[in-house]
């Protein structure tokens, strides 16, 4: 292996979790921090640490010179970036590849066209993945709009090419209301963007959000290990994730698998990515990418036994996919659960010192964190803490050792989402899988309530 000497530009549980996967392929590691995160755990265990700035992230880790600088004083071989922070930055992709060094991802070229999201749906239109249906740009008149209503079914929507945030946005649920709606919409975008165009898509009033993992070797070979559904979320931000989605049925799993692999290869993509999809109705709407690994690969970790952040570094040096489609199996059923340092009702952040820290153990039991007991966590960065994981034969058998799980998990001196997981595993709805992507702000209302 090329890489001898790996920096991981990041912090926290992702850091270390990229530290783990290195030392146990023999390759040294070099931890980046900010003086915030001197006394962090990856910091502790890496074989050379460096400081690059105060604790605000743009004069740390957002710091590429201090980040390359890093680098070349470490005479590191390459860089992984994690997830956040410059992990889809393109610039910095070319940056590190400029230098001489290796870049853990993507080819910043991938990572640029999927980072714009009208290249993106585009480029995925072109490779053949399902887009949510609608007008190619805007609608002219009422005529037209009624014919590409009737194509694609009502509901439809309406909304301004010019704006967001609700404004110009109108759902017609039958064609008698096309017309007046229309016009509405038209009028409401002239008055706040002043431009009056729209154009229309297909309403998915209640859908889930299933994702797909694939792997790319760069060289026109591509895999993919499976979906994960990640619809439990409050304000767009995932809370606790499964794989596999409880809803997707093993010919769909292969069959959207076969179509995201195949557009991967065609793409000549590189490394880890992750294609997110909206799902209604037995119907998959693609909805973006993110070229990079993403906080809830635990979960196909766990019913796959692959390790992705290892076959992220080898693919990185040069070496070919360690698996063929066929060789990948899909085993049990795995949930992770988010644990954030925040008030699990008004997710108020809760930075301070973790007074006392025992991590959940047992079968099948994995613990992603940069905890122990003394440690401070600061207040200047997410408030994900760490990620508790469980896998069992079935569903409810994760279910039930999860529960075990967060039971033993001991986090003092800060509040954490502990009891927010905690009743969500008590619902009946969540233990029948009957949810989408507004159950868990609808289950917060009713609780407030």
């Amino acid at each position: 292996m090329a890489i001898k000497r790996l920096l991981i530009a990041n912090r926290g549980e992702i850091a270390l979790r990229i530290h783990r996967a290195a030392r146990e392929m023999g390759i040294e590691t070099v931890a980046v921090h900010s003086t915030a995160d001197a006394d962090a755990m990856h910091v502790r265990l890496a074989d050379h640490a460096v400081c690059i700035g105060p604790p605000a992230a743009k004069d740390s880790y957002l710091n590429v010179a201090a980040i390359i600088a890093a680098a070349e004083i470490t005479h590191a071989d390459a860089i992984h970036p994690g997830y956040g922070f410059l992990s889809e930055n393109a610039q910095f992709a070319e940056i590190v590849e400029a230098h001489g060094l290796v870049w853990v991802g993507p080819k910043p070229e991938h990572i640029r066209t999927m980072g714009d999201k009208v290249e993106a749906k585009r480029t995925a239109g072109a490779l053949g993945l399902p887009l949510v249906p609608g007008s190619d740009g805007a609608i002219e008149d009422f005529g037209e709009a009624r014919a590409l209503a009737e194509t694609i079914g009502y509901p439809v929507i309406i909304k301004a090419a010019s704006g967001g945030g609700g404004r110009g946005m109108k759902v017609v649920n039958t064609a008698e209301e096309l017309e007046s709606q229309m016009g509405q919409a038209r009028s409401e975008a002239k008055a706040a963007f002043g431009d009056a165009t729209v154009y229309m898509e297909k309403y998915l009033g209640n859908p889930r959000h299933i994702e797909f993992q694939i792997f790319g070797d760069g060289k026109g070979e591509a895999v993919h290990l499976g979906e994960r559904d990640c619809s439990l979320q409050r304000r767009h931000q995932k809370v606790l994730e499964e794989a596999p989605s409880p809803v997707i049925t093993p010919e769909e799993r292969d069959r959207m698998g076969g179509i995201v692999s195949k557009a991967m290869a065609d793409m000549g993509y590189r490394g880890a990515g992750t294609i997110e999809f909206l799902w209604e109705n037995g119907e998959f709407y693609f909805i973006e990418m993110n070229t990079r690994l993403q906080v809830e690969h635990p979960v196909t970790e766990a019913i796959t036994g692959v390790d992705l952040v290892r076959e992220q570094i080898r693919i990185a040096d040069g070496q070919p996919l360690a698996f063929r489609q066929e060789e990948i199996e899909f085993k049990g059923h795995a949930i992770e659960c988010r644990i954030n340092a925040e008030d699990p009702w008004n997710f108020t952040p809760s930075p301070g010192q973790v007074t006392n820290y025992h991590a959940a153990g047992g079968m099948n039991v994995r613990v992603d964190s940069g905890l122990y007991s003394g440690y401070r966590i600061p207040p200047y960065y997410d408030s994900m803490i760490g990620k508790l994981i469980v896998s069992g034969r079935t569903r409810n058998g994760a279910i039930m050792r999860l529960k075990r799980a967060l039971e033993e998990m001991v986090i003092d001196g800060v509040k954490t989402s502990i009891p927010l997981h905690q009743a969500l595993l008590e619902d009946p709805e969540f233990q029948s899988g009957e949810y989408t992507i507004k159950w868990l702000e609808e289950w917060l209302a009713k609780r407030a309530s």
